[in-house]
C-alpha cells in the first residue's frame, strides 16, 4: 500500500514523502496514530494544501522536544530492585519502570518513548535511550540497586561485584589475622 508520511517515521522516510508498505502496517500502525495518509489523488491534494501547517507544527514540536530533551540528557534515575547475591535481578527493569523513575524526577515520560535493546535483569548502571519526538533522541542512564546505598556506591563508579569481591577479601584477612593470633598463643601455652 502506498501511504503519505504526515511525519518523519524511523527507518522508513521523511514527512511528505510517498511510501510503499505493507498492508497490514498501513492500516494498523501508520493510518491510526496519524502518521500517514493512503496515497490517493485527493489526500495528496489535501497533504500539500496542508504542508505548511504541518511542517510548522513539526518544527514546534521539535523545539520544544530538543529543550526538554537538553534537560533529560544524561541523567541518571535510580530504580531499587529485589536481587540475588551475584547481582541478578527477580524480574527485569522495562519501559514502564524507567518511565515511572523519570516521572518520579520530575520529568514527564511517556512509557512508549522508552528505547531497550533487551530488558535489564541485573543490578549495575544501564544506557537508556528516550525518543521525545522522530527527531530527537536522547539518552538516560537508569542505576539499579538493591538500596539507595547501593546506588550511591555504582554511581560512584564501583560495581555490586567488586564490592562483595572487596568485603569477601576483607573477611579473609580478619579471619587469617585471628587464626595467627590464635596460632600463636597456642604455641606461647605450649
Amino acid at each position: 500500500m502506498q501511504v503519505i508520511l504526515l511525519e518523519r517515521v524511523a527507518k522508513l522516510g521523511q514527512m511528505g514523502e510517498v511510501v510503499n508498505v505493507k498492508d497490514g502496517y498501513a492500516r494498523n500502525f501508520l493510518l491510526p496514530q496519524g502518521k500517514a495518509l493512503r496515497a490517493n489523488e485527493t489526500n495528496i491534494k489535501s497533504f500539500e494544501a496542508r504542508k505548511a501547517q504541518l511542517e510548522a507544527v513539526n518544527l514546534e514540536t521539535r523545539k520544544e522536544a530538543e529543550s526538554v530533551g537538553e534537560k533529560l540528557d544524561g541523567q541518571s534515575f535510580v530504580v531499587i530492585r529485589s536481587a540475588s547475591e551475584s547481582g541478578a535481578l527477580y524480574g527485569s527493569v522495562s519501559g514502564r519502570d524507567v518511565a515511572e523513575a523519570a516521572t518520579a524526577a520530575g520529568f514527564t515520560v511517556a512509557r512508549s518513548q522508552i528505547v531497550q535493546e533487551k530488558p535489564i535483569k541485573d543490578l549495575g548502571l544501564h544506557a537508556v535511550s528516550i525518543v521525545l519526538h522522530p527527531e530527537v533522541t536522547v539518552e538516560v542512564t537508569v542505576n539499579v540497586a538493591r538500596s539507595v546505598e547501593e546506588a550511591e556506591l555504582q554511581a560512584s563508579g564501583k560495581s555490586i561485584r567488586e564490592l562483595a569481591a572487596e568485603a569477601e577479601a576483607e573477611a579473609e584477612s580478619e579471619l587469617a589475622q585471628v587464626l595467627s593470633e590464635v596460632g600463636a598463643a597456642a604455641s606461647e601455652e605450649l
